[in-house]
This record gives structure tokens, sequence and C-alpha cells, in this order.
């Protein structure tokens, strides 16, 4: 059995390392490949704002794209490649990242403008039927939470929210969809696929215990008793949720708790995600947001705040 120290060791080496090839990239040598939603450039002009990457990926995420679902294969790679970078081991990263470049993926380090803290991102090309999602992975200290956004384009803002959450939280990886919820006649509605790339990739974290919250939104009119809908899907409610709930509600946004209450069809019951982190016994967190509080800049940055700080994994 690894001592903590000894895990604290690998850990900094992989750090190091990751971190002196975001150096590189910072200096004009980058890992590999274009910057998702942008033109092909060598190397990162210092700090780079991911909102900005990620307003690009998303921008051309549309309900009339090509798609294709991964094979299995192509699946267990990506989500091997994700999990083997998350752990801040690698020794060799650019060789690492050389495995998904068939499946039309490229991986690259930055320096994000918002925290200064360094980050590996892995994405697929654009206006590819490979459409299988943006990776970021935080790599200031061990990962420790999921954050996922599993409908971009189409449950507005949740990814500039998912994106709040990331920064908000040291260590983090954020998984956002490739495709719109309406592709291929719903088989880009990944929240309800097993078979998509997102489900296999934070499904393999999920097997490691990461606790993941994911995002989505719904109509006003849905369930017009509340502003934010929070939910344990299949799992149990833990302390860390319990008190997002108490101090959101302290804030004057309105919480229907779904293990205590009828929250309607928002309550995630059925997600494919939360299904298979309780079988694994990992904590996951089902956040609906309503349109006014997704739109309501201040609003939103509160209850991400809140989020954060409820340390939603701490049973």
């Amino acid at each position: 059995m690894k001592t903590n120290s000894q895990r604290g060791r690998r850990w900094a080496l992989g750090v190091a390392l990751v971190a002196t090839a975001a150096f590189l990239v910072h200096i004009g040598f980058g890992i590999d490949g274009p910057r998702p939603g942008g033109d092909d450039t060598s190397g990162v002009d210092g700090p780079e704002d991911l909102r900005q990457d990620l307003a690009d990926y998303v921008a051309a995420l549309r309900d009339d794209a090509p798609y294709r679902t991964p094979r299995r294969a192509e699946s267990l790679l990506l989500a091997e490649t994700i999990d083997q970078l998350s752990q801040g081991t690698v020794a060799d990263v650019s060789a690492v990242a050389r495995r998904v470049d068939d499946l039309g993926y490229r991986v690259r380090a930055g320096i994000d403008s918002s925290t200064g803290r360094s980050f590996l991102l892995a994405a697929d090309a654009s206006d590819d039927e490979r459409a299988w999602g943006m990776y970021v992975i935080d790599l200031s200290r061990p990962t420790r939470l999921v954050v996922e956004v599993p409908h971009p384009a189409f449950d507005l803002h949740t990814e500039e929210i998912g994106l709040e959450l990331f920064r908000r939280t040291p260590g983090a990886v954020l998984a956002v969809a490739g495709t719109h919820r309406r592709v291929d006649d719903g088989a880009g509605d990944v929240a309800h696929r097993s078979d998509s790339m997102f489900h296999v990739v934070t499904a393999r974290l999920a097997e490691r215990g990461l606790p993941q919250v994911q995002l989505h939104g719904f109509h006003d009119g849905t369930l017009d008793k509340a502003d934010i809908v929070l939910s344990a899907g299949v799992g149990r409610a833990g302390a860390g949720l319990r008190r997002a709930s108490e101090r959101l509600d302290e804030a004057g946004i309105r919480v229907c708790e779904a293990w205590s209450d009828h929250c309607g069809a928002l309550e995630g019951r059925r997600n494919q995600q939360g299904i298979h982190a309780a079988e694994q016994d990992a904590p996951f967190v089902h956040v609906e947001m309503n349109r006014s509080l997704r739109e309501d800049r201040e609003g939103r940055a509160e209850a991400v705040r809140i989020l954060a700080e409820a340390d939603l994994a701490r049973d």
C-alpha cells in the first residue's frame, strides 16, 4: 500500500513535469495541434482565457451537425488517456497525447488567465462526426472534483456556469459534451446515453471515487416554485449537498430538494452518469437551474460560489 507521502511525491513529480510542458507551450512549443474553435497555433502567447476557448467550442455545436457514436475501443482509449493525465503522474505528456491523435483529439497545455493555474485541454476537431467533447484538467493540485456539462448550447449558459465552478475548484476536471442534445434524433443527449464518449470518460473518473457535479437548466414554468433543483440522482444526499441547499436558501435562492420534496422530472434519477456513480459509491450531484437564474449573472455567480464553498463531496 502506498503511503500518503509516496502519493504526494508522485503527484509533485507529475505536476512538475506537466508544468514544464505548460511552460514549453507558453514560450512557443505546443504539445500538439490547433486550438479548439480557432486557427492552428504553435504555442500560447501568454496566459489565455479558457472562457473564450469554451465559448468558441460551444458556438460551433448545432442540432444538425454530423455525429457518430464512438466505438467501445475508442471510448476506452480516450477515457484511459484523460484518467492518466488527470492523475498527474505522466512523465511524457506529449507521448500520452499522441495516443489519441487518431480519434481526432488534440491535447495542449496552457495557463488560465483568470486563475493563473496550469491546465491541460483535450478537445475534438470542429465539424467532425467524432464530436465527443472537451475535457480540461486543472493541474494545480490532485484531482478532486469532476464538473460536467452534458447539454452545452441547449441548456443555455451551463458551460459558463461549469467553467466558473471549475475555476473555483483547484484540482477539478471540466467535462463538456461535444454535441448538441438533439443531434441524430437524441443520440447526442449524453446524460441519458451510456454509449457516449462523455459517459465513458466520466464513468472512468467515477470508478476512482471522484465526486461529480452535473449542471442542467430548465424553463421557469417547468417548476415555478424553485430557482434551483438539487439532487443526488439515485444516490444518497450527503452532508455537502444539504449544506449547499441551506446556504442557497439563506441567499434567497429558492431550492427544491429532491431527497425530501417532489421536483418533477428534474431529479436526475434516469441520468446515466448518476446511475453509474451510485454503483461505484461515488458522490454525484445533479443541479438544475431555471432560466431566470442562469441569465442573471450576479445570481448564478452567487449560486456557483455557494456550491463551491459548500464542498459538495464532503459527507
